[in-house]
């Protein structure tokens, strides 16, 4: 067991999840709101977690695979109803980010666009806020250390609202929530945590113990990606991928990248309703060529710990793991890049991208990720 304070507390360690009625007792949660998904519920982990807490907690178990307003306005609306004084986030980064939302209006009035990142919202949220344990169950996108909330508003855009007062007061990472996640999606949920590691590190701020934990982070998640997509059971494997998950979030308050500029429209395209983590694996490979030219020596450092170039080592990672083969087979079309681009151009990641982009330059980098 450890416990460490870095950006929040995080209580990191095989079985620790048992320890959440503590943990909401000296946060003065009562009665908490769960915000999870369908599929977890039908797994079981949702009966779990409810039979330690008793009948004191309430469940939203709607939460889509890119969160939309609707649905937060849904689960605060149970909130209310329910009579919660918390929030427990139980899920991958989309039940983390809604819990977040919710949470945001437990102090906050709608609607959420005005608290985004691009709208100026960072300016606008305060921490009269209830507190929020976020439980994850993927080793991916570290929305539990993040202080970030990746919603799509209510007129159609992926935006991030971000601020400190976002962070989860406590991040419980239990690894044994991840045995025997299916392969395709510890492979597609990993891939999110080494694209943080890699944007991270590429992120022009200065900030070297963000560089060090991305290094670290990027270094564990490489040797051990295909290990837990092979072997849902293998227990090491799952904790360094927890690892590599809540270094890359730990890291990512430097800055990201390009990806997750074109990473954050694409999933926002309702009828194609894309994987975050596979979008941020397939377009990887074009990012990292289009900055190569401005990264200076953090290039050869990637080369030296990946083994070869950046950019093909990730995409014969991808081609290992079974990551499509490109947008196109994800049902991408080259019409839809123009507008892509343009709101990639609006997205609060596009300014910390080492080498600026234009729109033409982004229509490019997702024409070659085609």
């Amino acid at each position: 067991m450890s416990s460490i304070n870095y950006l929040t507390r995080i209580e990191f360690g095989e079985g620790e999840i048992r320890r959440l009625p503590e943990f909401l007792g000296q946060l003065g949660s009562m009665r908490p709101l769960i915000a999870t998904d369908r599929g977890l519920r039908a797994s079981g982990l949702v009966d779990r977690v409810t039979d330690l807490l008793g009948a004191s907690a309430a469940v939203f178990d709607a939460t889509p695979s890119n969160p939309t307003e609707e649905a937060v306005l849904e689960a605060y609306a149970l909130y209310k109803d329910s009579g919660c004084d918390g929030v427990i986030g139980l899920g991958g980064g989309s039940a983390l980010d809604l819990a977040k939302g919710v949470r945001l209006l437990s102090g906050h009035d709608g609607p959420l666009a005005q608290y985004t990142l691009v709208a100026g919202g960072l300016t606008r949220i305060h921490n009269r806020i209830c507190p929020m344990i976020a439980i994850p169950t993927t080793a991916g996108t570290g929305s539990e250390v993040g202080r970030a909330a990746v919603i799509i508003t209510a007129e159609g855009r992926k935006l991030g609202i971000i601020s400190p007062y976002m962070l989860p007061s406590i991040a419980l990472c239990d690894p044994e929530l991840t045995y025997g996640l299916p392969p395709k999606l510890t492979a597609a949920t990993g891939m999110d945590a080494i694209s943080h590691c890699l944007e991270t590190y590429m992120a022009p701020a200065f900030n070297p113990p963000a560089d060090a934990i991305a290094l670290d982070g990027l270094g564990r998640g490489w040797q051990a990606i295909e290990t837990a997509t092979q072997n849902g059971a293998d227990k090491p494997a799952r904790k360094e991928m927890m690892i590599c998950a809540l270094e890359g979030a730990m890291a990512f308050q430097k800055g990201l990248g390009a990806v997750h500029a074109l990473t954050h429209p694409l999933g926002a395209i309702r009828q194609l309703n894309l994987h975050h983590g596979t979008l941020n694996a397939v377009l990887m490979p074009a990012v990292l060529r289009f900055n190569r030219g401005v990264i200076g020596d953090k290039w050869e450092r990637l080369e030296r710990l990946l083994g070869e170039s950046p950019d093909l080592a990730i995409a014969r990672l991808n081609e290992r793991l079974g990551m499509p083969s490109g947008l196109a087979a994800m049902g991408v079309t080259d019409d839809m890049l123009p507008g892509i681009a343009a709101d990639a151009m609006k997205d609060h990641c596009h300014a910390t991208n080492p080498r600026t982009a234009t729109p033409e330059d982004y229509v490019a980098i997702t024409r070659e990720a085609l």
